[in-house]
């Protein structure tokens, strides 16, 4: 190869960045034929839905969620709180982001924050985490429905039909077995492996992907239940889960591209991010002050990022996505051995992170198995078809 032909084949500044940063978004079928080809007979409404929808979708939870907080935070005197709690709307600017781009909800973030840096009661972080994700990423939910952007919803429905009595039984009977330090290294430990599985996946080139999950069965929704409850039990523990064991599943197992998968555990947390909240507050009704003030004082950033990090995570390639989880699970580890770590914690979580290699491989085996059956049948229908 010359030289001239060398430097021909290099990306310039430009092209890079549209490749990794403006790849577009994965939308619903009928919306991708809507926006390629706007009648003329169209009202401007109908037009302005077609070609705009993704700022509408933006606009209205924000403006929704910032009238409502101002009227009440002027109401019940929410600012007095700012002096001595600031540091939470600041660190949940990213929180919120990284909730609306990635398949990691905001207590992904304000979690190890709170655990590691501030030293909070791990119970309190998972309280705020599970309370804050709820307005945040209901509304990320909002943007990515209203954006009809590609998800699977037979996952979400399944998943939530498992995770509901996984955070039940977890809140009640899981989490009260294990301490403060524990639930840390069980945080990092388990988050580490998922950034191992999509690395994984990650790995794999130009790898066959589906929009949704191919060939649907039984034992593929027996699947998506049972890793629902276990995604459940974790979020009883840390504020998060169901939607990284979702994503691990649908993506390394059932072969789903991360431009569904992303915004499929988005909806997914949102969901369930209610669901836990009413249980901790209305059923349980023992969440600590400090963190419903931290709710207080976080809601303004929290709503107008998580939306923001919804739209501009719908548009970045997914090798960008990636690298944000591998930073963020790279920093919660190093946070985690700051703290200073028993011997016996250290052992537990690497065995954790080797056990999660381990698995993680393993769906990967049988996801490249799978897609492998899937295509040869599609073949051989293909090759039994009579030829004109």
């Amino acid at each position: 190869m010359t030289r001239e032909s060398s430097m021909s084949c290099k990306r310039s500044p430009y092209e890079f960045f549209k490749k990794y940063f403006l790849e577009g978004q994965t939308l619903e079928e009928t919306t991708q034929e809507k926006k390629a080809s706007i009648p003329t007979h169209l009202t401007f409404d109908e037009v302005l839905l077609i070609k705009y929808r993704k700022f509408i979708a933006f606009l209205i939870p924000f403006v929704v969620a910032q009238t409502v907080w101002w009227l009440t935070a002027f109401k019940f005197h929410f600012f007095s709180l700012y002096p001595s709690h600031w540091h939470m709307p600041v660190t949940m600017i990213l929180g919120a982001t990284v909730a609306g781009m990635t398949s990691e909800g905001g207590g992904a973030v304000a979690f190890p924050v709170m655990t590691f840096v501030l030293h909070i009661d791990p119970t309190t972080a998972r309280d705020f985490s599970l309370m804050i994700q709820s307005i945040a990423m209901s509304l990320s939910l909002f943007v990515v429905i209203f954006m009809q952007i590609q998800i699977e919803w037979r996952a979400i429905v399944l998943a939530t039909v498992g995770a509901v009595p996984g955070v039940i039984s977890g809140f009640t009977v899981f989490d009260p077995l294990f301490s403060g330090p524990q639930k840390k290294m069980m945080f990092v430990s388990c988050w580490c492996a998922f950034a191992i599985s999509l690395w994984i996946l990650n790995r794999q080139k130009k790898r066959t992907t589906y929009a949704k999950i191919p060939e649907f069965s039984l034992w593929k929704a027996v699947v998506l239940v049972a890793t629902g409850f276990v995604g459940g039990v974790l979020n009883s523990m840390a504020g998060s889960g169901v939607d990284i064991c979702t994503f691990s599943v649908i993506t390394l197992l059932f072969r789903i591209s991360e431009k569904t998968a992303t915004p499929t555990t988005v909806v997914l947390m949102g969901i369930n991010s209610v669901i836990a909240m009413y249980w901790r507050a209305v059923m349980m009704g023992d969440i600590a002050q400090l963190a419903w003030d931290y709710l207080k004082v976080t809601i303004p950033v929290s709503v107008t990022f998580a939306p923001l990090g919804s739209f501009l995570g719908s548009h970045f390639h997914r090798l960008v996505l990636a690298v944000f989880i591998y930073v963020l699970e790279a920093a919660a580890l190093v946070g985690f051995l700051f703290t200073g770590p028993s011997l016996g914690l250290l052992v537990a979580g690497s065995l954790i992170i080797v056990g999660g290699f381990v698995f993680f491989s393993f769906l990967s085996s049988w996801g490249e198995r799978l897609m492998e059956s899937i295509e040869k049948g599609k073949e051989a229908s293909i090759s039994k078809q009579p030829k004109l």
